[in-house]
């Protein structure tokens, strides 16, 4: 049977090229014009690049002017914003009146939950994350800016820290008086009567204060710091500490002075500091009983005094034959604890190199060569096993000898020997030279330095009041090697250098072998220290250091707790985390401003400035 034949398709003109190639032509071409005649410049303005996108013109014309300084992250910051913060609102309330002089870690109703052996009610006892503040700590009534230094060391405003109790309670030694509005620091204390000026030249005839190699001291139980203010005249510097006790607030009087100091007591836990931090220590009259509890107070002292460091005590059982009956103890009380306490010292290896008048001083060995073999014939005390004597965040203390670096020599010293103040300063410290610090070397320390010295004159160019004498008390929330406090140095502020306790690498020692001073610090937590003691506030990747590890909101609330009302704070982070920050500051009402970092606009890292020095 036949097949029926279809005629073949006809094929469509759309699939013939030439046609095709028209089509697509004509059809480019209508919308071109549509396009022109709807919006003539639509094309031109969208692809114009944008002027601060280019090379910055060195020339200005009223038609070309030169783009604006003010960044503008949201149109064009090749980095995304993060989202909106989940704590958007208004303005974060004041707390109660009754929080003013609020210490979230020494709260004196939280002590009372705590066991009173040791003291160790009067440690850290901080609240967990879900019992932070989220409010703002208000300032008293009648409020004033501090005194400038130096005449903040003798004066202080009555209403910025409103307790006459001290006054009342020392008023026959003479620590502080009140005087109308003010609060006088005539210069007196416990053990010297005559005025601290007298009690130093005391301890001057001893100890080599004006060498240049007595730099760094620790005060045990410090009252309002008149011994360290007295050290200033010796460019010492003096890390003053004292429990929250009876004696109110003499930390907060310290620091309303002008004079480094934080609360810290000798009870449980190891003093946040590493060891060999000390030239000196010293102790008047602070009540720490020394041979307690195998001696392990004073072994601490021993930890972070440096080789050939010294001791100076007063008060009991120094000089007991003339002064127990002003203590009213008894005579042969007195003199059985010296004679403990000589035994101890003598253990520990140090030296008794004087006693005179209201003092004695010991002074510890430069290394342990001998110390090691007199141990073995004592066979007590025993030198501790941990392998790491800087460890000082809620470590508890053991009553056992920190042993020195090993040396060969008798007449070398354990760890290396530090350059006299001020060379110390920005000299590479042992620690660096010897290569005990991981991921410090020389090179990496000078070039810090360098890099420091060249944001702080930025900061200057931005901070205009950061040269102005306005700021004392700075505080370096993450102080690494401590280029910020070097670069600042020459400025009248001392800054307490703060290494986070988990931080990649160890560096508090290497700050204190430069002669500054610090503490460790998880800030999670909160400082020791009162409400409005810091001027200034440095905070160099501490948000980015603990995202993940705590709410930020917490950190700024402790920000604001230790700041002065007419104080300022630098943050220096991601761009991301900075206006996440911001965010924040805003509702705290701080005066806050978002600026490119001395390595320009392109670079991640930005910087935000607080400034309330006007408010």
């Amino acid at each position: 049977m036949a097949t029926q034949q279809h005629p073949p398709p006809t094929p469509s003109l759309l699939k013939r090229p030439l046609i095709k190639v028209f089509f697509v032509a004509v059809v480019c071409c209508v919308c071109y014009f549509l396009g022109s005649y709807s919006n003539p410049t639509s094309t031109i303005s969208t692809i114009q690049p944008h002027p601060q996108h280019c090379f910055r013109s060195n020339a200005s014309t009223p038609e070309h002017p030169l783009p604006s300084l003010d960044l503008d992250f949201e149109a064009h910051h090749i980095l995304p914003l993060p989202p909106e913060s989940s704590q958007s609102g208004g303005f974060f309330e004041l707390c109660p009146a009754n929080f003013t002089h609020y210490c979230p870690c020494q709260h004196p109703s939280r002590e009372k939950e705590f066991d009173a052996t040791k003291l160790f009610h009067r440690e850290r006892h901080c609240p967990g994350s879900h019992q932070a503040l989220r409010c703002l700590v208000p300032r008293p009534k009648g409020y004033r800016r501090p005194f400038p230094w130096p005449k903040s060391r003798d004066y202080a405003w009555f209403n910025n820290v409103p307790f006459p109790k001290l006054s009342v309670y020392k008023k026959s030694q003479n620590w502080v008086r009140v005087e109308g509005d003010r609060l006088v620091f005539p210069g007196g204390g416990t053990s010297f009567p005559k005025g601290v000026k007298d009690y130093v030249d005391e301890i001057r005839r001893v100890v080599p204060l004006k060498s240049g190699n007595i730099r760094t001291a620790l005060d045990v139980g410090c009252g309002v710091a008149s011994f360290g203010a007295s050290l200033m005249d010796y460019n010492i510097l003096t890390m003053s500490i004292a429990p929250r006790d009876i004696h109110e607030a003499q930390v907060q009087f310290a620091l309303e002075r002008g004079l480094p100091a934080m609360l810290g007591i000798l009870s449980t836990y190891r003093l946040p500091y590493p060891s060999r931090s000390f030239d000196m220590a010293h102790c008047s009259r602070c009540l720490v009983p020394w041979t307690a509890y195998d001696g392990v107070y004073l072994m601490e002292i021993d930890r972070v005094l440096r080789p050939g460091g010294y001791w100076v005590l007063s008060g009991p059982p120094i000089s007991w034959k003339s002064s127990y009956k002003g203590w009213e103890r008894k005579a042969q009380d007195l003199e059985k604890e010296q004679i403990s306490l000589e035994d101890l010292a003598r253990r520990l290896c140090w030296k008794k190199i004087a006693e005179r008048g209201p003092i004695a001083v010991w002074r510890k060995p430069t290394n342990h060569i001998h110390c090691i073999q007199k141990l073995k014939a004592w066979k007590s005390p025993h030198f501790c096993a941990e392998t790491d004597p800087d460890v000082g965040w809620y470590k508890e203390m053991d009553p056992c000898i920190t042993p020195l670096p090993k040396v060969t020599d008798i007449r070398s010293i354990s760890g290396g020997s530090l350059e006299r103040w001020p060379k110390m300063l920005n000299t590479a410290p042992p620690r660096i030279r010897n290569g005990v610090t991981r991921g410090a070397t020389v090179n990496t320390f000078n070039k810090d330095n360098q890099i420091w010295i060249k944001r702080v004159s930025y900061y200057g160019s931005v901070l205009k009041s950061l040269g102005a004498g306005k700021y004392r008390n700075i505080m370096d929330m993450n102080a690494g090697l401590g280029g910020f406090a070097a670069a600042i140095s020459k400025q009248p502020v001392w800054v307490m250098n703060v290494v986070p306790f988990d931080a990649q690498n160890n560096t508090l020692g290497i700050v204190y072998e430069r002669g500054l001073i610090g503490t460790y610090m998880n800030w999670c937590e909160a400082f020791s220290t009162y409400p409005r003691t810091y001027d200034l506030i440095h905070a160099h990747g501490v948000f980015s250091m603990y995202m993940g590890k705590c709410d930020i909101l917490d950190i700024l609330f402790e920000m604001y707790r230790i700041l002065r009302p007419e104080g300022a704070a630098i943050i220096r982070d991601h761009i991301d985390i900075i206006v996440k920050v911001k965010g924040i500051t805003d509702r705290m009402r701080w005066k806050s401003k978002i600026l490119h970092s001395e390595y320009g606009p392109f670079h991640p890292e930005k910087i935000l400035f607080v400034d309330n020095s006007e408010v």
